[in-house]
């Protein structure tokens, strides 16, 4: 079994006794995204439209609201197709979405470039301090630098600001735990 599939697996066995509470702006989802067509069949900027069922633009599409660019976005960057993603942020509406800013974050991040994407965490979290997805990869990004103190103090951020038995809570607990994923 993947880690994906057992960390997935740990979070419906965990929150069948308990329930989930509400998540905070910005980190509305409780699993890992599930892979679509917009992986599957689109490419490029392209995201799958379940209204027209083919692949749109994400960028010129003005149909599309920074929800559907976000889905797409977070999708991709779990697939590391990081390159289609970063083209997706660049078309937000909302350039200062908190969402947006944690996915550059992610993005930058998992390219490689590790200050930048702390920046933008850093970024992220000042719009939104209650963004508890920023909090779980800035968690897990101080971690891979070896700073396991800057961790759990991001973990206790997101249990503190109502994350427990959250999809970021977990990712974090267990990066701690067994050591940062290469996939979050």
């Amino acid at each position: 079994m993947t880690r994906l599939a057992l960390m997935t697996s740990a979070l419906f066995v965990a929150t069948a006794f308990a329930p989930i509470q509400s998540f905070a702006a910005g980190s509305h989802v409780n699993t890992p995204p599930e892979e679509t067509e917009t992986t599957t069949e689109c490419e490029g900027t392209q995201v799958w439209d379940e209204e027209t069922e083919e692949c749109v633009d994400a960028v010129e599409e003005s149909r599309l609201d920074d929800d559907a660019r976000y889905r797409a976005v977070r999708e991709l960057a779990y697939a590391g197709k990081y390159g289609r993603a970063m083209g997706i942020l660049a078309g937000f509406q909302n350039a200062q979405d908190d969402r947006r800013l944690t996915y550059l974050g992610f993005v930058n991040r998992k390219m490689g470039n590790v200050d930048e994407g702390m920046r933008w965490y850093s970024e992220a979290l000042q719009i939104n301090p209650d963004n508890l997805l920023a909090r779980s990869y800035m968690g897990q990004a101080l971690l891979e630098q070896g700073d396991r103190a800057g961790a759990l103090a991001q973990l206790t951020q997101i249990r503190a600001r109502g994350g427990r038995q959250t999809w970021p809570e977990l990712a974090l607990n267990m990066a701690l735990r067994d050591g940062p994923s290469p996939a979050y």
